[in-house]
C-alpha cells in the first residue's frame, strides 16, 4: 500500500510506483530535476489546494494531481463534476509549454454544468459554461486551450447595448480519448467524436467526427486515423 495515499488524497499514485518502481522514480528525478521541485511543491500544497477546491463546492475524487490552484467561478446552483485521476496544471513550471494562466473552471448560470471524466489532463485550460460542457474519459487538452459554450455577448450591436451579457449558448460534448492541441478554441454547440485529434491553434466551430485529425480556423478534417 502506498503510504502517501489516504482516502482521496493520493500524493504519489500507486500505479506510478508499481509501473516504475522506486528506483525508476529516482532515475527520473536525476534526469529531470525540475520534476522533483514540482512534485515536492505539489505534495506540500495538496492539502490546502484540496480544501480550497472543496470550499468552492467541487467534490474531490481519487488520484487527482493538482499543480497550483485553478481559478473557480461557480454560479450558485450550478454543477462542476470532475472524475478520478485528473491532472490539473496551473503552475507555469508544471508543463514545458508554460501555461500562461491557471486552469479556469467557470459556470455562468444556475443551470450550467461542467462534467469532466476520468484520466483527463488540463494545462492552463479555460472551461466556461453557460449551458453544458461534457468532457469524456482520457481526454488531453493542450496548454492554454479554451472550451466555451457561450458567445458571452450578443452579436447584434443594439442587443449588446440593451443586454450585454445575453450571448447565445449551446452544449459542448467532447468524446473519450480526444486530444486537443495547445492554443485551441472549442466553441458553442460542438461535438468532437471519440479519438479525434485537434491540431494546435485550431478553432472548432462545427462537429468533428471520431477517429480523425482536424486542423485550422475553422477546423476541418484533414485525415482519418482509422
Amino acid at each position: 500500500m502506498n503510504p502517501l495515499h489516504h482516502r482521496n488524497v493520493e500524493l504519489i499514485p500507486n500505479n506510478l510506483i508499481t509501473d516504475k518502481g522506486h528506483w525508476g522514480l529516482m532515475t527520473d528525478g536525476l534526469a529531470m530535476p525540475w520534476l522533483v521541485g514540482n512534485e515536492l511543491r505539489r505534495i506540500f500544497c495538496t492539502p490546502v489546494l484540496y480544501l480550497l477546491i472543496t470550499l468552492h463546492g467541487i467534490k474531490i475524487s481519487a488520484g487527482w494531481r493538482v499543480y497550483g490552484m485553478p481559478m473557480i467561478q461557480k454560479y450558485r446552483g450550478s454543477r462542476i463534476e470532475i472524475g478520478e485521476r485528473v491532472w490539473i496544471r496551473s503552475w507555469r513550471s508544471s508543463n514545458p509549454l508554460a501555461p500562461n494562466h491557471p486552469v479556469v473552471l467557470a459556470t455562468r448560470s444556475a443551470s450550467a454544468e461542467i462534467k469532466i471524466g476520468n484520466d483527463v489532463g488540463l494545462s492552463g485550460t479555460t472551461i466556461v459554461s453557460a449551458s453544458s460542457i461534457f468532457i469524456g474519459n482520457r481526454v488531453l487538452i493542450g496548454s492554454n486551450s479554451t472550451v466555451v459554450d457561450t458567445d458571452f455577448h450578443p452579436l447584434d450591436w443594439a442587443e449588446r447595448r440593451m443586454n450585454p451579457l445575453n450571448g447565445k449558448s449551446a452544449p459542448i460534448v467532447i468524446g473519450d480519448d480526444v486530444f486537443i492541441g495547445m492554443n485551441c478554441m472549442v466553441l458553442k454547440g460542438v461535438r468532437i467524436g471519440r479519438g479525434a485529434v485537434v491540431g494546435a491553434g485550431s478553432v472548432v466551430t462545427q462537429n468533428i467526427p471520431g477517429g480523425c485529425i482536424a486542423v485550422g480556423n475553422p477546423a476541418i478534417v484533414v485525415r482519418n486515423l482509422k
